[in-house]
């Protein structure tokens, strides 16, 4: 192979880059399924991440990047279906409740996190607040690496592909709800 064709490959081994994640769906992680997340996706997502200022600035983009890699997970398996909450989507096949939300959102910031992108921001294990013993609720978890002020990262609200809600932990523990 010639010293050209030998560049030519390394160079697109370097653009032409996927990163495989587990992620899962149908209440409570009960099916598991890999998918891939694209070069296209993790451009998107590292451009996004790279023009946060501050860490204000990073949540917001952490926010757009949960549901770009929601949609790129949708596009691989049946959660394109998930709608926010429980209700709207009882019994589709792909519905996800916040168990499998708040794992996937952790996988997903796990991978921005592996690929040094998070700069503001380290990820925690997932959070569970409940007001009532049977109203149980879970959340990616982060925390600012400056401050250490915690934050829930909740895509269970909405339907699939919709950026998070992101809120200070207090406040999630506390019940918050993006319409308030």
């Amino acid at each position: 192979m010639g010293k050209g064709v030998s560049i030519l490959l390394a160079c697109l081994s370097l653009t032409a880059q996927a990163d495989e994640v587990g992620i899962c769906y149908n209440y409570g992680c009960a099916v598991r399924a890999r998918i891939e997340i694209d070069d296209s996706a993790l451009r998107s997502a590292r451009q996004l991440l790279s023009r946060a200022d501050d860490a204000a600035g990073e949540r917001a983009a952490i926010s757009r990047v949960i549901g770009l890699f929601e949609t790129v997970a949708g596009q691989q398996t049946p959660t394109w279906a998930d709608k926010g909450g429980n209700v709207n989507d009882d019994g589709v096949n792909g519905r996800m409740d916040c168990i499998d939300e708040s794992t996937n959102a952790t996988t997903y910031l796990r991978l921005l996190e592996s690929h040094g992108w998070l700069r503001h921001h380290r990820v925690l294990e997932p959070v569970k607040r409940a007001p009532y013993w049977i109203n149980v609720h879970w959340a990616a978890h982060i925390a600012e690496k400056q401050t250490g002020r915690e934050f829930a990262v909740d895509s269970w609200f909405f339907d699939n592909g919709r950026p998070a809600a992101i809120f200070r932990l207090d406040d999630w523990l506390d019940g918050a709800h993006p319409n308030e």
